[in-house]
């Protein structure tokens, strides 16, 4: 999900099981294995961010084989988890060496990719697991390289967070990926405000010695919010938890959860204004803030749209 985490589970590789045969006079050929081939054709020059399992190693598509066969140099956000990767598909290294580009060591990294990619190498690089550059380091070097003339390539595949929102059951025409909540509560729960506000369903990575904590700010907030917990997507044990934020939040097996997780939180539901609470809410503000500010924090607070409660904090603030 580095789509970012700890190393993606691409255990060893058994021989599919074609499973019983079908059933009688069903007018069905039997399962059989099918004959799939990696290319090692020349590639054009560029960089070419190639999107990796997120857990079960077959869901690695074709072309990104070809390209990490194929490629002219290689990086990677740990070296150990794409030599892993290629040994398990059996793509040969040749001699190529992967280089380590992460967080940690982009600035100095760097500028070797971009020299390799100035002398017209095809530069392959991939995170950890999933897509790169969702929540991943590899934004900056997609950044340089494009500002450098270098072509940059998209090799499509496997995202956490399109698969938790596929999952989770929420309605998918209009959603935003938020990363990782913070780690202390009180800045969590102005983040939360704020996004919880959007009109959205929300996708958002979280540690799983978190989640608990950050499934009661969520009931704090609001209570009735449909939530989804998802971990160990494409796993062996993967499991796909809903419920309001207020039930997940008293559920015991969100203490203990393992694995990676992803969360999507359903957009907010309509909202009736209480302009007697609102104007409760915005007198107590207005002690200490100016109006504009006193409507912005009301607005967060009370998950209502910033026009409406900055009308009514002018009035109060014309009765003054």
């Amino acid at each position: 999900m580095t789509d970012r985490r700890d190393p993606p589970n691409h255990g060893p590789n058994p021989r599919p099981n074609p499973g019983p045969n079908p059933m009688p006079n069903s007018g069905q050929d039997p399962a059989r294995r099918l004959a799939a081939h990696v290319e090692a054709a020349r590639l054009d020059p560029g960089l070419y961010l190639v999107a990796t399992p997120i857990g079960a190693a077959r869901d690695i598509t074709l072309r990104a084989l070809d390209v990490l066969n194929s490629a002219d140099m290689l990086a990677a956000e740990d070296t150990r988890v794409l030599r892993h990767l290629l040994d398990i598909h059996g793509v040969p290294l040749r001699g190529r060496r992967i280089l380590s580009y992460h967080d940690h060591n982009g600035d100095r990294a760097r500028p070797a990719l971009l020299a390799a990619l100035s002398d017209g190498a095809s530069v392959a690089y991939c995170s950890d697991a999933g897509t790169p550059l969702v929540a991943d380091p590899g934004y900056r070097l997609a950044l340089d390289a494009a500002e450098a003339g270098a072509r940059v390539h998209a090799l499509p595949g496997p995202s956490s967070a399109l698969a938790a929102l596929t999952l989770a059951g929420l309605p998918s025409d209009r959603f935003l990926f938020l990363g990782f909540p913070p780690p202390t509560q009180s800045a969590r729960q102005t983040w939360l405000r704020r996004w919880m506000a959007v009109d959205s369903t929300l996708i958002l990575f979280e540690s799983p010695r978190r989640v608990s904590r950050t499934l009661e700010d969520l009931a704090l907030i609001d209570p009735a919010r449909i939530t989804v917990v998802a971990r160990e997507l494409t796993k062996k044990f993967e499991e796909v938890i809903r419920g309001t934020a207020a039930d997940l939040s008293a559920d015991p097996r969100m203490a203990t959860l393992k694995g990676e997780v992803v969360m999507v939180l359903d957009r907010p539901s309509a909202v009736e204004m209480d302009e007697d609470h609102v104007r409760a809410v915005l007198t107590a503000h207005m002690r200490t803030m100016s109006v504009k500010d006193a409507a912005r924090e009301a607005a967060q607070e009370l998950g209502l749209p910033r026009r409406d409660v900055y009308q009514l904090a002018l009035g109060l603030a014309d009765r003054d």
